[in-house]
């Protein structure tokens, strides 16, 4: 399963995937879309591709990739249940601080 958080915890990766959102983009359209070098964004890619959030194949010369949307909503419901579960656990321990409180308040 990706690590949704890795792959979108930098401003530059969301951006990519926004733009991969819209359509399948060359290395170098993604690159002109940046002020920063070839290298940086090359760098970007390699953390989405290794979270399995975007594919590259050849064409040719050029690479260019795509979004596997599939994967993304996988992450992203993972990321769902996950804050869910931490939600959860916090709403519990607030009923139970909250019971005693009131147990405290009824003694008085």
């Amino acid at each position: 399963m990706p690590d949704i958080y890795r792959a979108l915890g930098d401003s530059t990766r969301r951006r990519i995937v926004m733009m991969l959102k819209e359509g399948s983009k060359t290395q170098k359209e993604i690159v002109e879309a940046f002020e920063i070098s070839q290298p940086a964004i090359k760098k970007h890619l390699t953390i989405l591709l290794e979270e399995s959030l975007i594919s590259e194949r050849l064409d040719g010369k050029y690479r260019i990739y795509s979004l596997h949307v599939n994967n993304l909503h996988n992450a992203y419901e993972e990321m769902l249940q996950f804050i869910g579960e931490l939600l959860d656990a916090q709403l519990v321990s607030l009923k139970n601080y909250v019971e005693k409180g009131e147990v405290r308040d009824e003694k008085k």
